[in-house]
């Protein structure tokens, strides 16, 4: 087909599709998609029924506009909506119309033009756990009554993985020769492998227990750390994870925190920037970089190396 047939036949295509509604893309083109390129995209079909559905759904993907998509975001401030909270629902709206307009079944975004861009949510703040935080943060957990917040507290801090990684892993999942954890889609979208140290190993030892004593199987293909009520993985663990630091006196600490701390105590121990990005299985090293105030500035005495290996004449 010639250039010129080419460009007909497109043109046709967006004038075809410009009567899809939103519900339908979503459904039957985002999706798909995002179930196969995304780690959870079952929270952005949530997202999506929750927060999308009612306004726009019913609407033609061509006819959404920029003071509507604002409108919305303003809607949204008025309901007590967190500014974070705000940013991840405008990020999913924009990724789906994003992937209409790559798909030809809008001609443009009208993200690209709205006024309310992304809302301020303050500075972030890193938080690292002493030695001390840490002992009362694992004594709260283990008067908890839930059968696995001590586990993944503590697999957490051991391996810096994202408690993502291990609410989702199985037993196949787990490499006790090479000591390591295998994780098919991390949240660069890539596969990775989480080191296993023999504490974590123990842990997880500790885990297989737990779930024997609650009347599950770990069979190869079962998930590591079990809901026994539901027989699949935990939802989430926010609630129980709320309830150990605030029994802990610990109330700003965040889960993701302990994969913070064991950065902190990467660097502490001598680790370089490129061990810790590689543990942490960063992509790029911009991610590590956020621990850079961490590190021993050693550069005055890199330089003095230079000096030390060469003799020069007087």
């Amino acid at each position: 087909m010639d250039l010129g047939g080419y460009k007909y036949e497109i043109s046709e295509m967006v004038k075809e599709r410009d009567g899809s509604l939103l519900n339908h893309f979503f459904a039957g083109k985002y999706l798909p998609f995002a179930k196969a390129t995304k780690r959870r995209s079952d929270l952005d079909e949530y997202t999506f029924r929750k927060h999308l559905q009612e306004p726009f759904g019913d609407r033609e993907l061509c006819s959404i506009t920029s003071e509507e998509i604002d409108g919305w975001k303003l809607h949204q401030i008025d309901q007590g909506y967190k500014p974070a909270t705000i940013n991840k629902h405008s990020s999913l709206f924009r990724r789906i119309l994003n992937l209409a307009k790559q798909w030809h079944y809008i001609e443009r975004n009208p993200f690209d033009n709205v006024v309310v861009k992304e809302l301020d949510t303050g500075e972030y703040v890193q938080r690292f756990l002493s030695e001390e935080e840490i002992y009362r943060l694992l004594s709260a957990a283990k008067r908890s009554k839930h059968p696995y917040i001590l586990h993944l507290i503590r697999l957490l801090i051991l391996t810096g993985a994202r408690k993502s990684e291990w609410r989702l892993a199985r037993w196949c999942d787990v490499n006790f020769l090479n000591q390591e954890l295998f994780v098919p889609i991390s949240k660069s979208g890539r596969s990775r492998k989480v080191i296993l140290s023999k504490d974590a190993i123990k842990v997880i030892g500790e885990v297989r227990i737990t779930a024997k004593s609650l009347g599950l199987t770990t069979d190869h293909r079962d998930w590591i750390i079990t809901n026994p009520r539901t027989k699949k993985p935990y939802t989430c663990f926010h609630h129980a994870f709320d309830r150990v630091r605030i029994d802990a006196d610990l109330p700003n600490v965040r889960i993701h925190d302990l994969r913070h701390t064991f950065a902190s105590l990467l660097v502490n121990n001598g680790a370089t920037i490129y061990e810790v990005q590689k543990l942490l299985g960063h992509h790029h090293i911009s991610m590590t970089e956020r621990y850079a105030h961490l590190f021993p500035n050693t550069l005055a005495d890199r330089v003095e190396i230079i000096a030390q290996s060469i003799k020069f004449a007087d």
